[in-house]
């Protein structure tokens, strides 16, 4: 074997451009994670992240990352290019699809995490290198193309005065004839964005949507700066997707030909890697998006499908569970018409699959006289069943628009028809446990449909359970239901023995078997605790603090150092009342700090990038250095630079004393 050929398992790593030493690093982290996928089985992954609380272990090893790209229609004959693999989030769910995958990445290190997390498949070279050196040793018949998250590096993978173009031309070549390529991105316009996000790549607020005023060599684009690109490319044939929240974490997938619909974007607090301000509730702003046709303008990800378009207009992940109910619903188009299909995510899962299908049958037959519609289901093979698709509003959005009119009689009226159903044939051997207000759909003829009966129970619960269930799922979906009284609703049924604490317990052991006990994403974010600041509270803070003893940090861009990218962290002490800060850092080549805005004396102790001692001889300061790590300085505008030998990505924590000067000592200085 070459000695430019690496064997980790049966993943061949293949050198040949590899310049020798990776450029671009998160430090320990990574060393951590390398760690853990050499002494650890994939299924431990989400014990692990539970433990841990740590961002760079949920975002590199959660099996939820590849959900960007499972639901493309890749098959074993297929050949797969995976552009920018890092530590292989996305590379184990394509090569489970594929039949041979290509990898290329810079990083040594990285590429190594994926190597071991993956090396009992048989089907992937990863090449190293930069991609301008790898690329000429690269097939020209490859299926898909896949730059996950690596398109907005373009300017650092390609030297070009367009480089994006550039890249993308350099790509196309590549393609088999009918080959796709895709590209998932940040929208720097997205919604999160405008309402607190710090920018996914550089951690400062505000800076794609103004642009990018220091440039730098990341660079996320709003739709039409997309379609700028591909028309300058000759491209005329692509889809637009909308991974919901974004596309690291998706769990919708929506598309030109089916746009989300007002109420449907709810999980909006994703902020896993750091602090965001909350500047409105972006529930109330996509609802108003929405309403007015401009989602596709502010959605917070985009995935372009460059080719032939795809039959699948929508898909909705349901694999943040329990592995025996992992499933995928897609919206697709057969035959010109619409429809859905549920498709298990794992063997596992194929039984509850296969179950579905069964309790709708027995649904059908329950309820037939009726006139509510049980939606037919058809079996397509194990672990696949299809579905018409049914027009309607749900009787959700039917029971908000009561609401919000103030029509009580016409809500309970609802409430009541819903109930008839539920009575209907009760003591049948089939119950949906889940017949909540959401999967019941009215016509514009006022006919009845059920939609979703994927909890169905082979027993018989009785109408009044899920009647409560029902009401009470209802009122915690929305905040704006919040005034809505569930007593009244029941007592209109003659449903009196109302236990909120038995339903609120109930509820939770019911997610608790859809989960298997797993935490959500949602409780993950929880757990790795960036905060989530409201407008109001970050207004009240800033009045509160004492401006004195802020730090002022200054990020180095392209074009230096810039107030407009600045930010300020409070210190805390440590244990021995000396002053700490943390600094994150972003491939960061050098930052400024001003430890104060006043005359001063600053004494810098131990300073650690992530858990390696600074060297203080690249320290530059504007300041007189009066001994070891000891400055003056009697001006106002002190400034510290702590410069790196490469660009570094991680902490930097600095611990130091700052004393005030008084007026005395600044003159005797001058």
């Amino acid at each position: 074997m070459s000695d430019n050929i690496e064997m980790i398992g049966n993943i061949k790593l293949d050198l040949t451009h590899y310049p020798g030493e990776d450029f671009y690093c998160d430090g320990a982290i990574e060393d951590e994670i390398l760690d853990i996928v050499k002494n650890n089985d994939s299924d431990k992954y989400g014990q692990i992240i539970e433990h841990k609380k740590n961002w760079p272990i949920l975002y590199h090893l959660s099996p939820l990352r590849g959900n960007i790209v499972e639901w493309l229609p890749i098959s074993k004959t297929d050949k797969v290019l995976e552009i920018g693999s890092g530590c292989g989030a996305i590379t184990g769910t394509l090569s489970a699809k594929c039949g041979q995958l290509t990898c290329v990445d810079l990083s040594k290190k990285r590429s190594l995490i994926n190597a071991y997390r993956n090396k009992d498949r048989d089907n992937i070279t990863i090449k190293l290198g930069n991609f301008q050196d790898v690329e000429p040793s690269l097939d020209t018949d490859y299926d898909y193309i896949c730059l996950i998250g690596v398109f907005e590096y373009g300017k650092a993978y390609i030297d070009s005065d367009n480089p994006y173009e550039t890249f993308l031309n350099i790509i196309k070549k590549h393609l088999a004839p009918g080959g796709r390529i895709a590209i998932a991105i940040e929208n720097r316009m997205g919604l999160k964005y405008l309402a607190g996000c710090q920018e996914d790549h550089l951690g400062t607020y505000f800076s794609g949507i103004e642009d990018y005023p220091d440039g730098g060599v990341v660079r996320t684009f709003t739709r039409p700066g997309l379609e700028d690109i591909m028309k300058n490319c000759d491209i005329s044939s692509y889809s637009f997707y909308y991974p919901y929240p974004d596309y690291k974490f998706m769990h919708t997938l929506f598309s030109d030909k089916r746009l989300p619909n007002i109420g449907e974007l709810t999980t909006n607090l994703r902020n896993f890697d750091r602090d965001r301000i909350l500047l409105f509730d972006e529930k109330n702003a996509f609802d108003s998006i929405i309403r007015d046709g401009q989602f596709p303008y502010f959605s917070n990800s985009y995935f372009v499908l460059i080719g032939d378009d795809l039959d699948i207009n929508y898909a909705k992940y349901s694999n943040d569970r329990d592995e025996n109910y992992a499933i995928r619903t897609d919206m697709v188009t057969k035959d010109g018409k619409p429809g859905y299909r549920k498709v298990a995510l794992s063997e596992k899962s194929k039984a509850h699959v296969n179950k579905i299908y069964d309790d709708g049958q027995a649904l059908i037959k329950r309820y037939e006289g009726s006139d509510l519609l049980v939606c037919p289901v058809e079996k397509e093979e194990d672990g696949i069943i299809s579905f018409p698709y049914l027009e309607g509003d749900t009787l959700e959005n039917k029971l908000d628009n009561c609401l919000e009119a103030g029509d009580k009689d016409k809500f309970i009226d609802y409430i009541k028809m819903f109930n008839l159903y539920l009575t209907y044939n009760k003591d049948a051997n089939i119950s949906d446990y889940d017949m909540v207000f959401s999967n019941i759909l009215i016509d514009n003829n006022d006919n009845w449909k059920l939609i979703d009966y994927e909890w169905s129970e082979n027993s018989t619960i009785p109408p009044e359970d899920i009647m409560k269930r029902a009401l009470y799922v209802y009122r915690l979906g929305s905040e704006k239901r919040k005034n809505f009284n569930l007593d009244e609703a029941l007592s209109s049924l003659g449903i009196n023995n109302y236990d909120a604490e038995k339903l609120n317990q109930d509820e939770i052991n019911f997610q608790a078997k859809v989960t298997g006990g797993r935490k959500s994403l949602s409780q993950l974010r929880d757990a790795i605790h960036y905060e989530v600041l409201p407008l109001t509270n970050a207004i009240e803070r800033i009045k509160n603090l004492d401006i004195e003893k802020l730090v002022q940090i200054y990020p180095e861009g392209e074009n230096g150092f810039s107030e407009s990218t600045s930010y300020f962290l409070t210190p805390v002490k440590n244990d021995n009342n000396k002053n700490i800060i943390e600094i994150k850092l972003n491939d960061t080549k050098s930052v400024r700090v001003d430890f104060c805005n006043f005359e001063s004396m600053l004494v810098i102790g131990d300073t650690y990038v992530n858990q390696e001692k600074y060297p203080f001889k690249k320290l530059v300061t504007n300041g007189v250095n009066l001994a070891k790590n000891t400055y003056l300085f009697p001006h106002k505008d002190p400034n510290v630079i702590f410069n790196f030998k490469k660009p570094v990505s991680g902490l930097l924590t600095i611990e130091y004393e700052i004393s005030k000067l008084t007026e005395t000592m600044v003159e005797n200085f001058k």
